[in-house]
């Protein structure tokens, strides 16, 4: 390779100047003259006459005509004269060649620069300069950290200064793009699904919730199942069974459960139960009893179902009601009083006759009031209430008189059986 200047000469075999004045147009500005020289050329006034060392035994000059140059027969450029003729001065920070030319000084790379250590030293075209490194600012002879933190372009969220440089940092819930500024979201939901059931993602953060029946923990990522049960103690009519994100109602013994919620009487004399075939099935709320199907007692008979009558022929029968009809009720515990719960009604109706109702038996506490509602009617009224399980037999009277003395009664036997529940 030949050294700037200068081109490889094939024929020759060694490296010629290059005669820059001949092939850069109009390499010279304002008049002045281009004179070529070793490895460059030089602008000139026209006038002026350059006397150019050319060989290294030539003592006689010739002058030549093109600029006023006095040239000398040329010399091998890779080759230094062992005794030029002509020493060249060079300026500061330039040094002679091998080639009897100027050539500039790398003082960065001779170590001859004055650059302190926390600088970085430049070399220059007869000189050299210290300068800061990237990240540093010049201020006086010392480098100092330029905050880029003050300066565009600026981090999306939170800039981070260190010694030389910088660096972009996000908030919870956001990363660094690719640009290394901007802050993009994070979908906590995807990346690894925080959230014990389901997740939200939501800028910069997620949210959790519960499937139906759980609520949020106070950590508020878990779940944790909702008793339902010590909410209210009305969402189940009987019993409420709380069980993993649900609830079930249950009902006692002798109810279903109706509509997921209420209980319902089950009628076990349609269903199944365990009556003879002497005895008649009554239900009632919460269970069934069983009665015999003939429920007279001597001396009475049986007349028709649940109707006894004691024969006038019997002497007996003239100090008892002449009939006793047998009826079944059932009520709910608890219920609310006063309450009309029955009606006794006169079957058959005489001319001229007064009727007159009266609870023969069965009302020691007085739980109940019969009030006369016609002349052949009256109505059970429950005052006390009354809780279950439990069975009240009740003997309800109506005394007959006539205008010619005639008196006669009749007894109805209400066995009323109240629930164990209020349902």
């Amino acid at each position: 390779q030949c050294t700037d200047g200068y081109e490889w000469d094939p024929v020759r075999q060694r490296c010629k100047d290059i005669d820059e004045c001949e092939i850069v147009p109009d390499a010279c500005k304002g008049g002045m003259k281009c004179v070529n020289h070793y490895g460059g050329y030089l602008c000139l006034p026209r006038t002026a006459q350059i006397i150019v060392n050319e060989r290294e035994e030539a003592a006689a000059e010739s002058t030549s005509g093109r600029n006023n140059v006095i040239r000398r027969t040329p010399a091998d450029p890779h080759r230094a004269p062992p005794n030029p003729t002509h020493q060249i001065q060079c300026a500061a920070g330039y040094e002679q060649s091998d080639h009897n030319v100027c050539q500039d000084i790398d003082e960065c790379a001779t170590g001859t620069h004055n650059c302190r250590a926390d600088q970085v030293c430049v070399n220059l075209r007869g000189s050299f300069s210290c300068q800061c490194p990237p990240g540093y600012q010049k201020r006086g002879d010392q480098c100092v950290d330029i905050d880029e933190c003050t300066l565009p372009p600026y981090c999306h969220h939170r800039c981070v200064n260190t010694p030389g440089s910088y660096y972009c940092q996000c908030n919870a819930g956001f990363q660094l793009a690719s640009n290394n500024h901007t802050c993009v979201d994070i979908n906590e939901c995807d990346a690894n699904n925080p959230c014990a059931q389901q997740c939200y993602n939501i800028l910069g953060s997620f949210i959790c919730q519960c499937n139906p029946g759980f609520e949020l923990s106070s950590d508020r990522i878990n779940c944790e199942d909702t008793d339902e049960c010590r909410t209210s103690s009305y969402i189940c009519q009987y019993q409420c069974v709380n069980e993993p994100g649900k609830f079930s109602c249950v009902c006692p013994e002798g109810y279903q459960v109706v509509g997921g919620r209420t209980c319902q009487d089950i009628n076990e004399c349609e269903t199944t139960n365990e009556c003879r075939e002497d005895e008649i099935c009554w239900n009632y709320h919460g269970g069934f009893r069983c009665y015999p199907r003939n429920p007279c007692q001597e001396p009475y008979v049986l007349t028709s179902e649940n109707r006894c009558v004691c024969p006038v022929s019997n002497a007996i029968c003239r100090e008892l009601p002449y009939s006793v009809v047998y009826k079944y009720m059932s009520i709910r515990s608890d219920r609310t009083v006063p309450s009309d719960i029955f009606q006794i009604q006169a079957t058959t109706i005489y001319p001229n006759t007064i009727n007159t109702f009266r609870i023969k038996s069965g009302n020691e506490n007085g739980e109940f009031y019969l009030r006369q509602t016609s002349t052949v009617s009256a109505m059970l009224v429950l005052v006390k209430s009354l809780s279950g399980p439990r069975e009240h037999i009740v003997d309800l009277e109506m005394l007959t008189v006539n205008s010619l003395n005639y008196r006669t009664s009749s007894v109805l036997r209400l066995t009323i059986i109240v629930g164990p529940y209020a349902f």
